[in-house]
């Protein structure tokens, strides 16, 4: 990556973060602000942003060159973050798929994987929503959240990002 710099004589003339990046986390803390589901600034806050910036980023999101693409592009990040869609496995293969396609050098691939490594080696001790899934189907079943339990940032990212989503 290109040194930042603050007088613009700094590292090829070009941006130190690319502007697909930029705008990714642009599009996630205006969407976690709007949903004022978090305080922004917490441990929360930075995992959904961080979660939903790598959606928005690795689903083409913020390629000028597609256009606006507004309510298709919103559907796709709900279902990218929807419970039970595999979106770890589907963050790895774009990951890899981009890095094939584009190199070491893509600055915007690596702060995505940058991102990728920041959300899944942060671990937030959490109650453990995942618990449902194992317990019974029974109406009023309610979660014990006093049962916490250390997750990897991006399982509690996830369901913040798609709760901002829905909101939008």
């Amino acid at each position: 990556m290109r040194p930042e710099s603050t007088n613009g004589t700094g590292g090829g003339g070009g941006l130190a973060v690319p502007m697909a990046w930029l705008c990714a986390e642009y599009i996630a803390d205006e969407l976690l602000r709007a949903g004022g589901l978090v305080e922004p600034g917490s441990l929360e806050y930075q995992a959904g942003r961080r979660t939903l910036a790598l959606t928005v980023y690795l689903g083409d999101g913020t390629d000028p060159a597609n256009g606006p693409g507004g309510q298709e592009r919103l559907d796709e990040w709900l279902t990218r973050t929807e419970y039970g869609h595999p979106w770890e496995e589907w963050v790895r293969e774009r990951l890899a798929a981009r890095r094939e396609r584009d190199g070491d050098e893509d600055e915007g691939l690596a702060l995505a994987r940058e991102t990728w490594r920041r959300l899944e080696g942060t671990h937030l001790l959490a109650t453990d929503l995942g618990a449902l899934s194992a317990g019974p189907a029974a109406t009023g079943f309610t979660v014990d959240e006093s049962e916490a339990v250390w997750l990897p940032s991006w399982r509690l990212g996830l369901p913040l990002g798609h709760l901002a989503l829905r909101l939008f």
